[in-house]
C-alpha cells in the first residue's frame, strides 16, 4: 500500500527549512518527498494547510512515573505526537529487580509508540537506600541482546564514579564497548569532578537547573536533555539553550510526568510549545526532538520526514501551538484528528504479573511509629523545598519538642518519614520538612525514588500511620488523610508505581488525588506528591531522607537529626 501526503508544508529537520511538497509511504518508511502525483499512491491525503514534521522522541523517560502501563501511556502520549521513547525502567527494577525490566519490555512490545529502553545502572541508586533488589552488571549484561535497547541508564551515583567503583565502571564499560549510549544524572557537578564523570564515559545530563550549568557540559561535549517534567521543570532556565552554538546538541525530555499532566497539558508537544510561546523557534524545538534525538542514541533511520526512513510522522494543524492532528507510526496511521485508533495491549507473563504485583512486605504502622522521642528544645536539621526544583537545602531550625513533637505549622514545617516496605526490616526515616503547606492530615506514597519505599508527610501522627497503612492494603499508591479519614486515593497495585486503569481514568484519579492536598493547607498550584516522592533521592543535593535516617547528599554521608548529636 503507497500512502501519498501531499499539499502539506514538511518540516526539513536537517537544515530547518519549510517546503510545501508530497510526501509518499510504502511499507512503514517514506518512500520519497518531492513532485509525487496522485497516481503514484493507492491512497491519497490532501494535507493543505498543515505541516508535516517526524514524531516526536522523549529522549528520557521513566514510563512507570506516568503511573501508567506501557500500553496505556502510548494511549496518552500518542495524541501528543510521541512517537518513540527512550526509557529506563530504573523505578520498576528498583523494586522488583531484573524481572521488572523484563516485564516492562514484554508490556512494551508492538505498541504504536516505539519504546526503546536504557538499562539502569543504579539498583539501588546508592549505599544508603533499601530497595528490592540490587543489580550488578553480570545481571544486566544480557539485556543487551534486546534490540530496543539503546545503552545504561543514568548513573546516578556520580561520587562512586569519581571514587572509581569498580562494579559501576564495569556496567559503563559494558555499554560503551557494545557502542551504545551511557546516560548522565549529576546535578550541579562542576569542574574536575564533572571532567571525572564525563571522562568515565557518561555522554548526556538532564538535571541541569540553569543555562550556565548546562553551557558547561556542552563545552565539555556533553549532550543536554532539557528537561520540563511535573516536579522539575527546568525549560525556563534553559531558554537560552534553544540558540546556537548551543542548541544543536541539545535533546527535549519529560523523565518524570504524571498522568493528569500527560493528558490535559501534553507531552513533549507541551514543551516546544512552552518555548514557542518564549519566543523560541517551535522548529529548533522539533529538530531537538526528533533527528537530534534519534542521532544521539543512534536511532538509524529514524527522526526525519526524509526518503528511507521510518514513516513516523505528524500533521500538524498549526506550528506554533504545535496542535496535532493526525499521527503515523511505521506508516500506519495511529491518531486520526486527535483520537487514537484501537490497538492490541501486548501479553505479559503471567508469573512476571504476580512478581510486579506482589512488592508490599512490611508490617502495620502506629502513630507511635512516627514520633522522635525526643524532648527539649534542640536545634535540628531540616529538609527544606526549592520551588519547581528537586533541589533541597539544609536548613538548621530550633524546634520545641516538647511541643507537637518538634513539628511547627506556624512555621510550615512538619514531619516527614520514610518506612521499608521490601523486605520487613521495619526501618523508618523520621525527619522534619519546612515548605509543604501541610497544615493538617497527612499524605503518603509507595512513589518514593528510587527505592521505592513508604513516604508520607503529615501534621499528625496518627493521620500519618493511618496514610501508610492504607496504601499497605492496596498493595501501593497515594492516599490523603485528613482527620482520621482517607479523602482521597489512588491504588498502584504494579511494583507500588503503576495502575491497570485506562489512562483517562487514571488522569482524573491522579488529579482528585493531587488536589486533595490541599485540604491539608498546600497552597493551589503546588504538586507536592511529586516533590515529595524525591525527597528520598540520596543523589539530588542537598539533604534528603531514606528508610535509614538523613543524607547529607554533597559529602555522601548519614547525619543526625539533632545538631548537638554530631
Amino acid at each position: 500500500m503507497r500512502t501519498l501526503l501531499k499539499n502539506g508544508t514538511v518540516i526539513h529537520v536537517f537544515t530547518g527549512e519549510k517546503e510545501k511538497t508530497q510526501v509518499l509511504l510504502e511499507d512503514g518508511r517514506i518512500a520519497g518527498v518531492g513532485s509525487y502525483s496522485d497516481g503514484d499512491a493507492d491512497r491519497v491525503e490532501d494535507l493543505d494547510g498543515t505541516y508535516i514534521c517526524p514524531g516526536f522522541i522523549d529522549g528520557h523517560i521513566h514510563i512507570e512515573s506516568s503511573m501508567l502501563l506501557p500500553a496505556e501511556f502510548a494511549r496518552a502520549a500518542l495524541p501528543h505526537g510521541t512517537t518513540a521513547v527512550v526509557a529506563d525502567p530504573h523505578e520498576i527494577a528498583n523494586v522488583c529487580g531484573a524481572e521488572g525490566i523484563r516485564f516492562m519490555l514484554e508490556a512494551s512490545e508492538g505498541l504504536p509508540l516505539t519504546v526503546y529502553v536504557m538499562i539502569p545502572s543504579c539498583v539501588p541508586a546508592t549505599r544508603f537506600d533499601e530497595a528490592g533488589a540490587r543489580l550488578e552488571a553480570e545481571n544486566i549484561r544480557p539485556f543487551y541482546g534486546c534490540p530496543r535497547v539503546l545503552g545504561l541508564g543514568e548513573v546516578m551515583s556520580y561520587h562512586a564514579v569519581a571514587a572509581g567503583d569498580a562494579g559501576l565502571l564495569r556496567k559503563i564499560d559494558d555499554a560503551l564497548s557494545r557502542g551504545l549510549v551511557v546516560n548522565g544524572h549529576a546535578p550541579l557537578l562542576s569542574g574536575k569532578e564533572l571532567d571525572r564523570y564525563i571522562a568515565a564515559g557518561v555522554g548526556d545530563d538532564h538535571e541541569c537547573s540553569s543555562a550556565e550549568e548546562a553551557m558547561e557540559r556542552l563545552r565539555k561535549g556533553q549532550h543536554i536533555l532539557i528537561r520540563e517534567g511535573t516536579a522539575a521543570r527546568n525549560l525556563e532556565s534553559l531558554l537560552p539553550l534553544f540558540d546556537e552554538p548551543f542548541a544543536g546538541r541539545c535533546l527535549l525530555v519529560t523523565d518524570d510526568r504524571h498522568p493528569a499532566d500527560l493528558v490535559e497539558q501534553g507531552h513533549i508537544d507541551d514543551i516546544i510549545r512552552k518555548a514557542a510561546a518564549a519566543g523560541k523557534d517551535p522548529v529548533t524545538g522539533i529538530r531537538m526532538a526528533t533527528i537530534q534525538a534519534a542521532e544521539y542514541f543512534g536511532l538509524r533511520r529514524v527522526g526525519a520526514v526524509a526518503p528511507g526512513y521510518r514513516a513516523d510522522l505528524l500533521v500538524l494543524d498549526d506550528l506554533e501551538s504545535v496542535a496535532v492532528r493526525d499521527v503515523y507510526h511505521a506508516g500506519k496511521k495511529v491518531v486520526s484528528e486527535g483520537r487514537v485508533l484501537p490497538f492490541a495491549q501486548p501479553a505479559t507473563d503471567p508469573e512476571l504479573q504476580r512478581i510486579v504485583c506482589g512488592s508490599f512486605h512490611m508490617k502495620e504502622l502506629a502513630g507511635e511509629d512516627f514520633r522522635t522521642g525526643f524532648s527539649g528544645r534542640h536545634s535540628c536539621r531540616v529538609i527544606g523545598l526549592e520551588e519547581g526544583q528537586l533541589l533541597t537545602e539544609e536548613r538548621i531550625r530550633e524546634l520545641d519538642f516538647d511541643r507537637e513533637d518538634g513539628k511547627d505549622l506556624e512555621r510550615d514545617i512538619v514531619k516527614i518519614a520514610v518506612a521499608e516496605r521490601h523486605r520487613g526490616t521495619g526501618h523508618i526515616g523520621l525527619a522534619f520538612i519546612e515548605g509543604t503547606g501541610v497544615r493538617a492530615g497527612a499524605l503518603a506514597s509507595s512513589v518514593s525514588h528510587d527505592s521505592h519505599n513508604l513516604i508520607v508527610i503529615g501534621a499528625s501522627e496518627e493521620d500519618m500511620a493511618l496514610a501508610a497503612n492504607r496504601i499497605r492494603a492496596l498493595g501501593g499508591g497515594m492516599v490523603v488523610v485528613k482527620d482520621g479519614e482517607v479523602i482521597a486515593q489512588m491504588p498502584l497495585p504494579y511494583a507500588g508505581l503503576m495502575t491497570g486503569e485506562p489512562a483517562e481514568q487514571a488522569a482524573a484519579e491522579n488529579a482528585l488525588v493531587r488536589d486533595s492536598v490541599h485540604a491539608l493547607g498546600v497552597p493551589a498550584g503546588r504538586e507536592l506528591f511529586m516533590t515529595m516522592s524525591f525527597i528520598s533521592l540520596p543523589v539530588i543535593p542537598h539533604l534528603k531522607l531514606t528508610t535509614l535516617g538523613l543524607v547529607d547528599v554533597d559529602r555522601q554521608i548519614r547525619v543526625p537529626l539533632l545538631m548537638k548529636e554530631e
